[in-house]
């Protein structure tokens, strides 16, 4: 564990152990932030796909060696979007460590069964479920974060949204297109920016909603979903949507898209983010 310094800003990113999630961490940790990160995968090699019992690389233990090469403190936790205890607890944990909560990074969704369902057999039992794990955890966590964030002087949320919130599929589910239940509980998560934005703007509350696009993580690489989606969308590697999930909350020029969707691999290109 690294000094903590109390003039250290602190962010908050769930679903940390890969993908978007594990490069928002690290690239924020960069920019001098202590880091509070869960997932539900705590060590390497532990990750399973929920639908075929694939093994996921990642884990919080690695996202947190690699925090700590930015010389900043870490606290991670193992959280679970359908356990709301495990969320609240979490927020709380953080909040006791490190005094204040800066940012939070909404990343987390439900990876289980439904998410792919075609309308036929999407039921009722995986519509609660993703909308509780898409929606309902989310809107825990804001709720948990937001009196310590209004405490700071640029408090941020970031909600990953997705372009299934607004656009239709190219082809069938297995083709390169998704389920309903899963676009209909983004769709949902993509109004909370815009309202929050209306409601907490004016004292300062910074929010985004981030549309990654196609971003090729290491769960689609080990379950083979990467080329059903390529032959549709240019793809990104999650370091991308991690740089520009770093300029929303640390650049002030990003205000000017508070409250907006930013598409996360346009803004990295046209801002020159990344080499």
């Amino acid at each position: 564990m690294t000094e903590r310094s109390d003039s250290r800003p602190v962010a908050l990113v769930t679903a940390a152990s890969r993908g978007i999630g594990k490069a928002a961490a690290i690239d924020l940790a960069a920019a001098g932030y202590d880091m509070a990160v869960c997932a539900r995968t705590l060590h390497e090699g532990d990750g399973r796909s929920d639908t075929d019992g694939v093994a996921i690389p990642g884990g919080l233990d690695t996202t947190v060696a690699r925090i700590a090469e930015s010389g900043v403190d870490a606290l991670a936790m193992r959280v679970d979007v359908l356990d709301r205890a495990s969320i609240d607890e979490f927020v709380g944990a953080t909040a006791d460590r490190f005094g204040r909560i800066d940012a939070v990074v909404n990343n987390a969704i439900y990876q289980g069964a439904g998410v792919m369902a075609p309308f036929d057999e999407l039921t009722d039992e995986h519509l609660h479920d993703m909308f509780e794990g898409n929606v309902f955890a989310q809107l825990a966590v804001i709720r948990a974060s937001l009196p310590h964030l209004l405490r700071q002087e640029r408090p941020t949320i970031v909600n990953m949204i997705s372009a299934t919130a607004y656009q239709d599929p190219p082809a069938k589910i297995g083709d390169g297109g998704w389920g309903m239940g899963y676009a209909m509980t983004k769709a949902a998560f993509a109004r909370v920016a815009p309202l929050l934005h209306v409601e907490y703007g004016d004292v300062g509350l910074r929010v985004f909603s981030v549309d990654p696009g196609f971003t090729v993580t290491e769960r689609m690489e080990a379950t083979g979903a990467v080329g059903q989606y390529a032959q549709h969308f240019a793809g990104a590697r999650p370091e991308v949507i991690g740089r520009a999930i770093r300029w929303l909350v640390t650049d002030p020029d990003a205000d000017e898209l508070r409250g907006a969707v930013v598409i996360a691999q346009r803004e990295v290109k046209r801002r020159d983010l990344l080499p």
